[in-house]
């Protein structure tokens, strides 16, 4: 199921030729690290402690992020147990939150598993996915057990970004991890080389090919032969970018019968 948050931004309607940009974001992580507690809060700025554990869902906002809007897409997970049937998130994402708590050690150690299923999944696709690490309940630091330096060890060993948050008491530290996210993929598409497109042309029968012409040998000269085109009515061969089809009339066949007409390469002349 789907759900859809926030209101539409000012600055009046988009049109339907002008949809918004879409970027997903699936929030990965152990059981109990606040990944539901951080959605909400950035979906309503509320604080709900209370979660069905289960509970697996998507959600939609309209953001504006640096001035240009964007459909937010979050998906919020429900591993039982680490990383499992990963492939429902792995092709959908444009960007992965990976959240962990300070105050439980083995939900950062749950963390490492996720970064290395990314990890994985980055080296066998063509697109890079950006990845922050997150630490939750920032308000719990003095019952923390993950200092922050091993939170930026670990981020730093899988080149992702790393941040601490409350989603209890912090809002703004909440849509900021969300916004840098979105900004992570526009860099990533930027960084990206363009595809570049595939043209397919039609075979088309060559035209005649020219008739070589031997000259006779003269005064002890060595013979040669030079290509001449099998009608000598073409002449002023233009080059392949000034080419344009155009349509003559041959005016020998019009003193017997209707015109027919001839589809010539611009330049040519017709006799």
């Amino acid at each position: 199921m789907s759900s859809m948050f926030g209101k539409p931004r000012a600055g009046g309607e988009r049109s339907p030729q002008s949809p918004l940009v879409e970027c997903n974001v699936a929030i990965l992580g152990c059981r109990g690290a606040g990944k539901s507690a951080l959605t909400v809060k950035f979906l309503t700025k509320r604080f709900i402690s209370e979660y069905d554990p289960n509970l697996e869902d998507t959600y939609a906002s309209e953001e504006l992020v640096d001035q240009q809007p964007v459909l937010l897409k979050v998906m919020d997970t429900a591993d039982q147990d680490g990383p499992g049937n990963c492939e429902r998130y792995l092709r959908w994402a444009s960007a992965f939150l990976v959240v962990y708590s300070i105050d439980d050690r083995k939900s950062f150690e749950g963390c490492q598993r996720y970064l290395e299923v990314l990890a994985l999944h980055a080296r066998g696709c063509q697109r890079r996915c950006p990845v922050i690490l997150l630490g939750n309940k920032l308000d719990m630091e003095q019952y923390r057990q993950v200092p922050a330096a091993e939170g930026t060890s670990l981020a730093s060993r899988f080149g992702c970004l790393f941040y601490e948050v409350s989603a209890c008491q912090d809002f703004a530290g909440v849509q900021h991890v969300f916004h840098e996210a979105v900004r992570e993929v526009r860099r990533q598409a930027e960084r990206s080389p363009p595809i570049r497109p595939l043209f397919i042309t039609e075979e088309c029968p060559c035209p005649p090919v020219a008739t070589p012409v031997a000259l006779p040998t003269r005064h002890g000269l060595a013979s040669c032969t030079f290509n001449t085109l099998s009608t000598v009515n073409y002449k002023e061969i233009p080059s392949v970018a000034q080419a344009k089809l155009v349509t003559v009339k041959s005016s020998r066949a019009q003193s017997k019968r209707k015109a027919p007409t001839l589809t010539l390469l611009k330049g040519f002349k017709i006799f």
